[in-house]
């Protein structure tokens, strides 16, 4: 007795994801929240209207301060956060991890709580008024701006550096003291100009973020102004319009570090 062979079901095809396509297309929206705001900034600043904003005198005593304190603050963390990075870049274990979890502390902390300890230590009833004891004033000074300037703004220069050490050969280091060269020499001479790229990116990332520092400048020295507090008093006392011209300027710093980033050719984070 012979019957039909059973029929045999034809597999769907599966649908699958084009997971290429969904990561453009969220890339593609994170893109433009980044853009959006600086096209509309651009948009809402005539050129005109910017350069005549910018005659302002407080407009230009702003700009004169935050000048000259983030490049105050940036030599000052270069100074200190360049032989850190060095030594974190040659030390290993438990205390090179602990130091590099105080060095990241300020950039995980919120700017205003940044002030707050600065005052709280330095300030006139804070635990070490040193400065007020030696009659210099830390608060509603150029010496207060600077601190929370170089408070906030120094990791970047010790982590980019300290990567970019990371990526000399030590063997070439261990050359350089062979052929009789001290520590010193061999830092000044061989490891600091192979790792200079990466060491002058995390100098630009720190005086772009000094120039754009608003919390803790804003609790340890409202004055003398700087160009975010600046931004800030506008925005209060004359609305949106007034604060553009400020906003505009440092968008061009922001602009002009990343431009000096691809000239230099260096990922500050690698």
């Amino acid at each position: 007795m012979t019957g039909d062979a059973p029929a045999v079901a034809t597999p769907r095809p599966r649908r699958t994801v084009d997971w290429p396509l969904v990561a453009a297309v969220l890339g593609v929206a994170l893109l433009a929240l980044y853009a959006l705001p600086v096209l509309a900034l651009v948009i809402a600043t005539p050129p005109g209207e910017l350069l005549a904003r910018l005659g302002d005198p407080a407009t230009l005593r702003a700009i004169g301060n935050s000048l000259l304190t983030a490049s105050a603050a940036t030599a000052v963390a270069t100074a200190f956060g360049v032989p850190l990075a060095y030594w974190l870049s040659r030390t290993g274990g438990r205390l090179a991890t602990a130091v590099t979890g105080v060095v990241v502390l300020p950039l995980v902390l919120p700017p205003v709580v940044a002030g707050i300890l600065l005052v709280s230590v330095f300030g006139p009833n804070g635990l070490a008024p040193t400065a007020t004891a030696f009659g210099v004033q830390f608060t509603r000074s150029y010496l207060g701006i600077v601190a929370a300037q170089t408070f906030v703004a120094s990791p970047f220069v010790v982590v980019t550096a300290t990567a970019a050490f990371d990526r000399v050969d030590p063997a070439l280091a261990d050359a350089a003291r062979s052929l009789g060269h001290d520590e010193l020499a061999t830092f000044r001479r061989v490891v600091l100009p192979l790792a200079w790229p990466g060491v002058l990116a995390g100098v630009t990332l720190t005086f772009a973020r000094s120039m754009g520092e608003f919390g803790a400048t804003m609790l340890v020295a409202y004055y003398p102004r700087t160009v975010p507090v600046q931004i800030w008093r506008e925005f209060v006392g004359s609305g949106l319009d007034a604060a553009l011209p400020l906003a505009a300027v440092l968008l061009a710093v922001s602009l002009a570090v990343v431009v000096a980033l691809h000239v230099l050719g260096a990922d500050p984070w690698q």
